[in-house]
């Protein structure tokens, strides 16, 4: 639990406070007193009697009781600080904004956990060390600037970096956005991002908390925490949007599997925000950008409106919305013409919608009220409206203000003109709205929102251990004890054919008729019984078609003899598989432990769209049946799926079964590091599995 001392404090103290405002002592200094703190001040400064105005203190043991301490000191001095005031003086909130910590060798590493344990000791909050600070509508305990704009229903930001915090917040003030607080959480030595989202999550109040928060993360420390109160927060109607930096990260693993040799760690990150329902963002533009279409109602739809009186950034509008899978609906009819009639000719309102550049602010308000009343086939309203200089535009944007809180559909401001109408726009700003100053930016960015899906996390989860089988509903498919047997008397390594088909069958999968023989004559007699035509396959290698291990459609008994003498002879041949041959689609399905995110599941089309074009949909489980339906549908190939040009589809609903039966498969036989079922083959009926890896790898787990 974060401390009250931390968030509210009555008192603060800056050890290693100054006159150099240059310095962070000194500048954090400042800032609380600039930010017109209520409580009492001090500081403790050895060298002086007086700092900024205020009497200061030679040593921590000097100064009164006092709820919250921001150190800016060197590193070796902090944990006798810390210990003096956490247990002389009460404190139960620091700020330690110095660096020489974690970040910088063992040595500062035993400083930071010395502190850790002073604080952990008398149940209080670290922010840091190594960071900015942390402020809100009370305090501005930070030592950089700008300070933004606060309000309690502003923006709660979270950032693993102190640097970029500052980057990310001039970004979004000047695309005006207020904040609630700003945690910049450094080392995270105790608080880091999962702590803070928690104590969001956990005193979020539906009257008084902020709705909107915004993420900057260098490192996911506890996924399944950070996916629980993520997801909590949204269903409580928050909206959350996050910067993951370190995407390009390269995997060391060396990955046999199709599955493995296409997850990587950023895979994993992807899955675990599309789960939680956070929006990913890949810049602090695109954030800012996120965070202001947050601001607005919520858009109920995906088509758009463009509303403009400069045709091209209409049209690289209208490209970007198109291209993110957004429509721009043509406008015709009565209500049409009616609008027309209303503009300066040679004016469109096909849409987009141009009023030309003579356009006023009156035909603007005629445009808005027919999009909001007659125009059932729009859910939003973009109008991009800059100047060339010539005159104020203060009636378009004092138009704009109204519309934006009195329709019900959403209104976005585009404004380009950041120049030439800055006294506008900063008026505009100041009366409580978030602005776009790039049409090309807001396209995406508002498609990217409208496509993240809500969180797939079952609403108990936040009572249930991630990974339970019994979230899937597919559970009655699945024979634990079978699995479990299987398993647990498995070391790490391949599983042999045989104990592949039997956690498949466990798990729900149907596989095709196989068998493993060791003869020639007891695979003419296998092959016989099972009907021709038949496919052999070598026991033993990974890549069987690799060395030739592979044979399909043998029809008789002296292909079987032939093939069997030819593939005994391979290298690390043990036996010869021998399957029913079937036709149908070839799909993929697959899995790999990420760690602490746990197992990744992939799923798409099998054949050239898995070697070629790695056309898959990842998810991390548990997956639901709702989830798996939303993985097959986000594929490119979803058509092919469906059934096109008269060709059949597959059954839908049979595969999102096979991946939610691999996500209770994994749930119940954690040990698994890696598998892939591929080919499944799929038909309008049911789908099949015809071939399967699967490797049992405890360190994989970890």
């Amino acid at each position: 639990m974060i401390s009250a001392k931390l968030l509210n404090p009555k008192s603060i103290v800056v050890v290693g406070g100054s006159d150099d405002i240059t310095k962070a002592g000194g500048k954090v200094l400042k800032n609380l007193l600039s930010g017109d703190f209520p409580g009492s001040l001090y500081v403790v400064n050895p060298k002086a009697t007086v700092v900024q105005g205020l009497t200061a203190y030679a040593d921590v043991s000097l100064v009164p009781r006092t709820d919250l301490a921001v150190i800016a000191v060197a590193a070796r001095y902090c944990p006798g600080i810390v210990r003096t005031l956490a247990t002389e003086k009460g404190t139960g909130g620091f700020i330690i904004l110095s660096a020489g910590f974690s970040e910088e060798n063992e040595e500062g590493a035993a400083l930071e956990k010395e502190i850790v344990d002073i604080i952990n000791s008398t149940g209080g909050t670290l922010i840091g060390p190594n960071c900015i600070g942390y402020l809100n509508n009370i305090y501005h305990g930070v030592f950089t600037e700008p300070i933004p704009r606060l309000s309690p229903q502003g923006i709660d930001f979270i950032s693993g970096s102190g640097a970029t915090a500052v980057f990310i917040l001039e970004t979004a003030i000047t695309g005006g956005l207020p904040f609630s607080s700003v945690w910049s959480v450094g080392n995270s030595a105790q608080t880091g991002v999962e702590d803070v989202l928690e104590h969001l999550d956990n005193t979020f109040d539906p009257l008084t908390s902020s709705r909107i928060k915004l993420l900057y993360i260098e490192n996911i420390a506890d996924p399944q925490r950070f996916l629980r109160h993520s997801a909590s927060l949204i269903r409580k109607g928050c909206r959350i949007a996050a910067i993951k930096a370190g995407s390009s990260e390269a995997g060391s693993r060396a990955a046999s599997s199709h599955t493995g040799a296409m997850a990587s760690p950023d895979t994993a990150v992807d899955a675990l925000l599309r789960k939680a329902g956070v929006v990913r963002c890949y810049s602090r533009t695109d954030l800012a950008t996120v965070a202001a279409l947050f601001t607005y109602k919520p858009l109920k739809g995906k088509r758009i409106a463009i509303v403009t009186h400069a045709g091209g950034p209409a049209v690289m509008l209208t490209d970007a919305l198109s291209e993110g899978g957004m429509e721009i609906p043509h406008l015709s009819g009565p209500e049409a013409e009616r609008l027309l009639e209303k503009l300066f000719p040679g004016s469109s309102v096909a849409n987009p919608i141009d009023f030309l550049a003579t356009g006023t602010a009156e035909q603007l308000g005629h445009i808005i009220d027919a999009c909001e009343n007659d125009f059932n086939e729009i859910d939003a309203i973009a109008v991009i409206f800059g100047s060339p200089g010539l005159f104020p535009v203060d009636d378009v944007y004092n138009l704009l203000h109204e519309k934006i809180r009195s329709c019900k559909k959403p209104v976005y401001p585009v404004m380009p003109s950041v120049i030439n109408v800055k006294r506008e726009i900063a008026d505009f700003i100041a009366r409580g709205n978030a602005i776009f100053t790039d049409e090309v930016l807001f396209g995406r960015a508002l498609c990217r929102v409208n496509a993240t899906p809500a969180p797939a996390v079952p609403e108990k989860m936040e009572d249930v251990t991630a990974g339970s089988s019994d979230l899937n509903g597919s559970s009655a498919r699945t024979d634990m004890r079978v699995i479990r047997e299987v398993i647990d008397g498995a070391g790490d390594g391949y599983l042999p054919p045989e104990k592949v088909g039997l956690l498949l069958r466990a798990a729900g999968i149907e596989t095709v008729p196989e068998s493993v023989v060791t003869s020639a004559e007891e695979a003419v007699r296998t092959a016989g019984a099972m009907g021709y035509p038949v496919v052999m396959k070598v026991a033993g290698p990974v890549h069987k078609s690799d060395i030739g291990g592979v044979a399909l459609n043998i029809s008789g008994e002296e292909r079987v003899r032939e093939e069997y003498a030819r593939m005994m002879a391979l290298p690390e041949v043990t036996g010869i598989l021998i399957q029913k041959m079937i036709s149908g689609s070839e799909l993929f399905c697959g899995a790999t432990a990420e760690g602490r995110f746990g197992h990744l599941v992939m799923a798409g089309m099998g054949g050239i769209f898995i070697e070629v074009f790695k056309d898959v949909a990842t998810a991390l489980i548990p997956v639901s049946e709702n989830e798996a339906r939303s993985m097959i549908r986000s594929l490119k190939s979803y058509k092919i799926i469906k059934g096109v040009r008269g060709s059949e589809g597959v059954n839908e609903e049979a595969f999102a079964r096979v991946i939610t039966s691999l996500s209770d498969l994994l749930a119940l036989a954690p040990e698994i590091a890696e598998m892939d079922i591929n080919p499944l083959l799929g038909t309008p009926d049911k789908i099949v599995a015809v071939d399967a890896r699967i490797r049992v790898g405890s360190k994989d787990r970890k």
